[in-house]
């Protein structure tokens, strides 16, 4: 596991995609990137998350950044979630919590009094340099889209 930093150079990764195809940071070089990590397709958080993300997806072009998800779901499932609720964000799967792992957000959680391992809500918005520019750790999915997209606005 890292520990990210503001300022450090982001980890790089490669992952599937919905749609087919694969995501990789130098995918992305010269350009900012956001990526979201989320907790599970078609959940309601998640859910409301994609949908902010998608709706401001114009927004995020126009300054040429690209958003993604990145859970543990299956290419399949992501496929599924995209075409139910027409997200236009790319959502990379990470069935073996390898990026998940590096980013830091594959966590110990807790509910109900039990503990699992699952993915703690987190973006992190990575510079045209490949550098990790801001860091929202547990996020509140109201207002966050938003946020991120002023965020990528300052780079």
């Amino acid at each position: 596991m890292t520990d990210l930093a503001v300022g450090t150079t982001a980890p790089d990764f490669s992952l599937p995609v919905n749609g087919g195809g694969t995501a990789s940071l130098s995918n992305f070089a010269g350009k900012p990137l956001v990526v979201y990590f989320y907790p599970k397709d078609s959940t309601p958080g998640c859910t409301t998350e994609a949908i902010d993300f998608t709706a401001f997806s114009e927004e995020f072009a126009k300054i040429g950044a690209t958003v993604i998800g990145v859970s543990p779901d299956s290419v399949k499932s992501h496929d599924k979630f995209a075409a139910k609720h027409n997200l236009s964000v790319i959502l990379a799967a990470d069935e073996e919590h390898h990026m998940l792992e590096t980013y830091g957000v594959w966590k110990e959680k807790s509910m109900y009094g039990k503990t699992y391992m699952g993915v703690e809500r987190t973006t992190v918005l990575i510079d045209a340099a490949g550098k990790i520019a801001q860091i929202w750790p547990k996020v509140k999915v109201a207002g966050h889209a938003e946020a991120v997209l002023q965020a990528a606005r300052s780079l």
